[in-house]
Formats: C-alpha cells, structure tokens, sequence
C-alpha cells in the first residue's frame, strides 16, 4: 500500500494573489481594493483573478503574496495584509533586485516517508524528474524508485543507505527542476556531504546517467561499515567541542562543521556513546542523526577507499557555467576536478561548509534555496551569514509532513517577496501569459 497524501486532494494547486506597492500603506490600501472587488464579484474563479495580478505585479517596492486552495482563505489572507496583521497564508517582503541564487543541497538524514508523494502526483515536471532518474539508476538497483517513493509494500525501506542516498539524489534534482520551471535558476551550488552528487549534476557538471551511476554503487559500497558506527549533531562552539575531542584521535572525527556554532562528529558507536554523555553533563545540544549507522567522514571509511575509487573512475565531469562550490576544498572549483578521486574525499574529509558558505558569501551570493525534503542547514547558513554580517534570504522547498504543491508554492512566493524572480505563468497556464514578476 502507497502513502495518501495527507488533506486535500493532492491534485490542486493552490492559488497565489500577488501584490505590491511602493509602501507598506500603499500594499495595505491594496490588499483592502482587492479583498472589496473580489467580494463583489463572486463569479470570477481565484485563477483568474490571480493572472490578472500578476500582470500588473511589480518588480520592486513593498511585496505580499498570499496562498490557498480556497475562495475563504485567500479573502482571510488578504485582510490581515489591510490591516497588518500576520497570517499563516501570508508572505511580506521587500523585493530588492539583483539577488543571486544558490542552489543548497543536503545530506542524508532528511528523508522522510512520503516526502515527494504529493509531487509526484500531481506536478509533471517533478514527476518527469523523477522518471528519468528511476531510468538512470535502474541499471544499479534491484527496487523502483516511485515503489519506494509511494511506499508500497514490496519496496524495501528507507533506512537502507543504498536506498535512501540514491532516493534523496533523485527527490533533490526533481525539486531542483521544479525551481527552474518556475523561471528560478541558479548561479551557483553547493552540496554538503552525498548531496555534492546532485549539486554536480544540477550545475551541469556531472550527466544524469554518471551521477546516477556514482551516488548507486557507492551507497552500496557504504554496506561493508555499516553497523559500527553513528553521527552527532552537536550546537557548540567549535573549540570547546574539539578540546572535548581531545584524547580521541582514531576514535572519533570531527565530520563536518555546518555553521559557526554547529558541528557533526563521526565514529564508532562505543566512543561516540561516551562523547554523547559527556556533552550532556555539560549541557551541550547533541542529536543523532536519524538512519544513520555508519561513521561517513571518518577513518571508518578507509576500509572502502580502493571501492569508492574503482567504482568513482568512470566519472567524467563537464564543463558547466553554474558556479560549484565544494564543500570538501572550501571554495569555488573547476568541474574537471570533480573525477573519481574526488568522490572519495567527498565521502572521507570533513564537510566544510561554514567555509564554504562563507566563500559564497564574500562573492556576492544572497539566496540559498535549499533542494531538499526538509531544511537542515538553513541554521548554520543564516548563523554563517550573521557572523559575515550580510543579510540573506533562506528558501525551504518542503518541510516533514508538507511535501505537495500548497507547500512549494508557498516557497515560490517566500522567493518572489525576498526578490527572487518567480515566472508565475507557469503557475496560472494559458490564463497569466503576457504576466511579469
């Protein structure tokens, strides 16, 4: 049996009532015209009058959107925006131009049953995505993707690596093509940990068939150091989590450092249990990652180094104009360095992707829109960029329970009210054509 889509009926699509106004007075006066007209005039369907704002939406000033599959939750929506109220329906901001866009691929540990159901239902372009990455991986997998997706009996589970690394590869490039269709491109990417694979193959530096190839074979290859081992989350300041390291060199590893007060250690489960208690007598918060029984980004993964670098070898990276940021050097790198060998640094080294954020930053990039199931490292990017002192916008795709199109549309219109150029057309079909952001 598949997983339902959880409320309404996964096949709507929820409405966006686009406005703006050179002030906050001039949004609100707005928001008060519209709700009035559209009370008045009853008979006019919600995507209609939702083309025609978006016709008349500006590219800059006092920005609001509001969503919902209903004639009642728009109204309501809008007359909280008249009189500066919050509602849940309802997004604000100021559109500034220029923003530059970054692509943000996360690891594993995001997964959740059901994540992409909704989607795959009832979006074609997801659904396509999708498709070609079942086609992709089908020459390295026993199982079907979509089987696994909808959660039929037959398929296996999640909590397989083998599974769940090449399901999260092929859930985060199918949201990555959902953006783009949505006139929303990235000028640069960055992955942290086996989400570097779909940030390659999003920035055109890997083929869909070699990306594939690659996250398949080597999450099989990660069977052979599963069991003895697990991964930590820690919030602390980075010294005072090292010094407690102090002693357990060969035990336990620092795996990645996510943001400026969040880390995550790798090791084997007898010391990484003795780590977990001496964090909490010091009051430290700690979780574990779930699904997660084997130490990536440890010496636990030299035990599969000649592997990793057999099966990684057929790699061939292309040249791309999307900026790829790696997460393993810290910085901006050529895609011909993206071979076999770096595959298996990328599983090995430390995850550095406070540096790498911070590198983005200083280039001038302000618009991270996360391409997962549910966001995980929008605090250590928003912790990164306070410390930078540069104000960003951070961009969810979907979050655990939310995974259909009320909730990415709600994204879309979190874009468009940070300034991030959303073609609403696609939104409103033949209807908006001729609309402008």
């Amino acid at each position: 049996m598949g997983h339902e889509a959880d409320g309404k009926d996964s096949a709507s699509v929820p409405v966006a009532w686009v406005l703006s106004a050179r002030t906050g007075a001039g949004l609100a006066a707005r928001a008060a015209r519209l709700s009035s007209q559209v009370r008045s005039d009853p008979g006019t369907p919600e995507t209609e009058i939702g083309a025609r704002l978006v016709a008349g939406a500006a590219s800059s000033g006092e920005r609001a959107v509001v969503v919902d599959d209903t004639r009642e939750g728009l109204l309501a929506g809008l007359d909280a925006l008249a009189v500066g109220r919050e509602a849940p329906n309802l997004l604000t901001g100021t559109g500034e131009a220029g923003r530059r866009v970054v692509f943000v691929f996360p690891g594993q540990g995001t997964e959740w049953p059901g994540m992409a159901v909704d989607l795959l239902r009832s979006e074609p372009v997801f659904a396509e995505r999708v498709r070609a990455c079942e086609r992709a991986l089908a020459p390295y997998v026993d199982w079907s993707l979509e089987e696994v997706l909808t959660g039929c009996d037959s398929a296996p589970p999640l909590d397989r690596v083998d599974v769940v690394q090449p399901v999260l590869f092929a859930t985060m490039v199918s949201l990555a093509a959902l953006w783009r269709s949505f006139g929303i491109e990235p000028a640069a990417v960055v992955g942290h940990s086996q989400g570097e694979i779909a940030a390659a193959h999003v920035a055109g530096a890997l083929s869909l068939e070699d990306a594939a190839r690659l996250v398949a074979l080597r999450s099989r290859a990660l069977d052979a150091i599963r069991g003895d081992g697990a991964m930590v989350t820690v919030m602390g300041s980075g010294g005072q989590v090292r010094e407690m390291l102090s002693g357990q060199e060969g035990r336990l590893w620092v795996a990645a450092v996510n943001g400026p007060g969040a880390l995550t250690v790798s090791g084997g489960l007898e010391a990484l249990t003795g780590f977990e208690s001496a964090l909490s007598a010091a009051r430290i918060l700690r979780w574990r990652l779930p699904g997660v029984d084997f130490a990536a980004h440890s010496g636990q993964v030299e035990a599969i180094r000649d592997e990793v670098l057999r099966l990684s070898k057929e790699t061939r990276p292309c040249d791309t104009a999307v900026g790829f940021y790696s997460s393993v050097t810290a910085g901006r790198i050529d895609p011909a360095e993206l071979g076999g060998d770096y595959w298996y640094r990328n599983l090995r080294e430390t995850v550095r992707f406070h540096e790498t954020v911070t590198a983005l930053l200083a280039d001038g990039y302000d618009a991270f829109v996360e391409c997962g199931p549910q966001p995980v490292l929008n605090l250590g990017l928003q912790e990164t960029a306070d410390q930078a002192g540069i104000p960003v916008s951070l961009l969810a795709s979907l979050r655990r329970g939310e995974g259909g199109m009320r909730r990415f549309v709600t994204a879309l219109a979190d874009a468009h009210v940070h300034g991030v150029p959303v073609d609403w057309r696609r939104l409103y079909g033949k209807a908006g054509q001729g609309a402008s952001c």
